[in-house]
């Protein structure tokens, strides 16, 4: 790697909300890593009505050359009209963006040197993740966020059906999926919408280690563990983004895409069958588990 340590290679996308119990052991993640390049933290603190706010104008005075802070006044995110997007992506420098949200952590000093010596020697490669720690508060347990034992690429079929990605473990190229083309929506879950976006462009690779922890918080206020909990809005949500990737990428992977679709569509129709319980939903969503059975062992309906 040609890099030195004047030039900056990395900008991590940190975004607070309402964080305050968390946000200092995220920031320490930050201030710990070793590497032979420089790197800054766009630290994003979305009008949060705690303590969040003071904690991150701590470190940005006590780490100025890193932390790099942006306060609003007003919360971007529930605009919901890419305000929130556009302000972080104008403030991002680096060849590389690493993420790790307000609530969660990394625990490895060397996690960023690792990931961007990776990406620095393997050109066609547009994104790289570790695994991570799960961290329960509510039981509290920790578990493995995958079971993935060894360095391997990632599959678009596992990128679509399954989450293996824990997003304080991503690092992308900013020059090739920075930017979502028209025809990705944005929802929600911006790394998932990244990933596949990843899958387009290049290849992803999974380095094996435990370098970061992903929280399941007991905080209602933050919105990142409010989408941790939500259900069937998570699923039409996918099945907005799957729909419009199915399409933007020519049906280049629409095996798998239409398969995960009619698995979503019958996991809608259940959560629906829960809510209202109309027994309409619950027939429907029967109907698309005897159908996949069928059609395993070659049978029609």
């Amino acid at each position: 790697m040609d890099s030195t340590e004047n030039t900056l290679l990395v900008t991590v996308r940190c975004l607070a909300y309402n964080h305050e119990p968390y946000i200092r052991q995220c920031l320490e993640g930050f201030v710990m890593q070793k590497t032979n390049f420089r790197f800054e933290a766009i630290v994003h603190d979305d009008a949060s009505t705690d303590g969040t706010a003071d904690i991150i104008r701590e470190y940005a005075e006590k780490y100025p050359d890193i932390i790099k802070p942006i306060f609003e006044t007003e919360n971007q995110y529930s605009k919901r009209d890419g305000s929130l997007t556009r302000i972080v992506n104008a403030h991002i420098h680096g060849k590389y963006v690493a993420i790790c949200e307000g609530d969660d952590y990394w625990i490895d000093p060397l996690k960023l040197q690792r990931q961007v010596v990776f990406l620095e020697n393997n050109p066609e490669y547009t994104m790289c993740f570790h695994n991570a720690v799960v961290y329960r508060e509510k039981i509290p347990n920790v578990s493995l966020f995958n079971l993935i034992k060894s360095d391997a690429d990632l599959s678009i079929h596992d990128a679509i059906h399954k989450w293996l990605v824990p997003t304080a473990s991503i690092v992308f190229r900013r020059d090739a999926i920075l930017n979502c083309p028209q025809w990705m929506p944005r929802i929600y879950s911006g790394d998932y919408s990244l990933v596949l976006l990843a899958l387009y462009y290049g290849k992803v690779r999974y380095l094996h280690s435990i370098s970061s922890v992903y929280r399941l918080s007991n905080s209602t206020g933050s919105m990142s563990t409010l989408m941790k909990n939500q259900g069937m809005f998570v699923i039409q949500q996918h099945l907005f983004l799957l729909k419009a990737y199915n399409k933007g990428t020519n049906y280049i992977f629409k095996k798998e895409v239409d398969s995960r679709i009619k698995e979503l569509e019958k996991e809608l129709y259940f959560q629906k069958a829960k809510k209202t319980k109309n027994i309409y939903y619950l027939l429907l969503s029967m109907d698309l588990i005897v159908k996949k059975g069928l059609n395993r062992l070659g049978l029609k309906r």
